[in-house]
């Protein structure tokens, strides 16, 4: 049969169809996927039950995953053993995937995102670069003051400790990332018992951008001592162990952390890491941000 861009022409006139009725719209374009999906299908000698079965338990593996592990990023690798138990063609893994994450993002909201792993600075020769962004954290204008620790502080009262995480993140892995309706999400989703862990997550990430976007670990416990948060606290009320709170971070691809070769020898600094620059999570930390920092400078004006 004859092809079109790829598509057979079966394919193709569907597509051309509803371009016809919808130019330029969502459904086309939906449409569209949707041509090019059945074709990519029509390569692997599986049932479409069978295709379904297997994206199904891709999504069902996804959604889990993420519960149990407290959102840290899913291995490529773990899905594509799903796939690969019981069938043998190479290009089924990638396809299963795709779809995976269409249905993920149509029938639940949410994107499943591959996370691209960032280049760490430290290892880039700009040791002494560093060292002047962490005194400038330390002693410059980007110190928190005491109104701002206590505004940040607010979040982390008076809920229950959190738990230690275990996972390895990998150069291809995935995390997911809600598209719902803000409303529609505090309503079904969002968990009152996990807010001390997303508190403690707006609070390093902002004291690691306020600096800069990197820091010492040093100068990073400086600041959080300050919010009453020791890295030799092992029973904090709300967040348990802090040092195993700060990991938990890492492990999520909130934050990075390399040893830097500086003149007071090895350091070891953190880096915002791929999840905290996210565009949209970029944005909302910017906004609270500011919103904080307003809010602290109106009655300093009223004076």
């Amino acid at each position: 049969m004859p092809k079109f861009g790829g598509m057979k022409a079966e394919a193709a006139s569907k597509w051309f169809k509803s371009w016809l009725l919808d130019p330029g719209g969502t459904s086309s374009m939906k449409s569209y996927r949707m041509a090019t999906a059945e074709e990519d299908f029509s390569q692997f000698d599986i049932s479409t039950e069978e295709k379904d079965r297997l994206v199904a338990e891709v999504i069902r593996y996804v959604l889990f995953k993420t519960q149990q592990n407290s959102g840290c990023p899913i291995k490529r690798d773990e899905l594509t053993q799903l796939v690969t138990k019981n069938h043998r063609q190479r290009a089924l893994p990638g396809y299963v995937i795709n779809v995976a994450k269409e249905k993920l993002l149509n029938t639940f909201g949410y994107e499943m995102r591959e996370l691209q792993r960032s280049r760490s600075s430290t290892n880039q020769g700009r040791a002494s670069q560093q060292t002047g962004n962490d005194k400038e954290a330390k002693e410059g204008p980007l110190i928190l003051k005491s109104s701002e620790k206590l505004t940040l502080a607010k979040v982390l009262f008076g809920l229950e400790a959190g738990r230690t995480l275990k996972c390895a993140p990998d150069s291809k892995s995935y995390v997911i990332i809600s598209h719902l309706p803000a409303d529609v999400y505090k309503k079904y989703i969002e968990d009152a018992n996990s807010s001390h862990l997303t508190g403690f997550t707006f609070v390093v990430i902002s004291v690691v951008y306020l600096a800069g976007g990197k820091i010492t670990e040093e100068n990073l416990w400086h600041h959080l001592r300050r919010l009453g948060l020791s890295e030799n606290d092992e029973g904090h009320p709300a967040l348990g162990n802090i040092k195993q709170a700060l990991e938990a971070l890492v492990q999520q691809r909130y934050l990075q952390k390399e040893k830097s070769n500086g003149p007071e020898g090895n350091t070891l600094v953190y880096e915002l890491a791929e999840r905290a620059l996210d565009g949209p999570i970029s944005e909302r930390i910017k906004e609270y941000i500011s919103q904080i920092v307003q809010k602290d400078a109106a009655p300093a004006d009223a004076d």
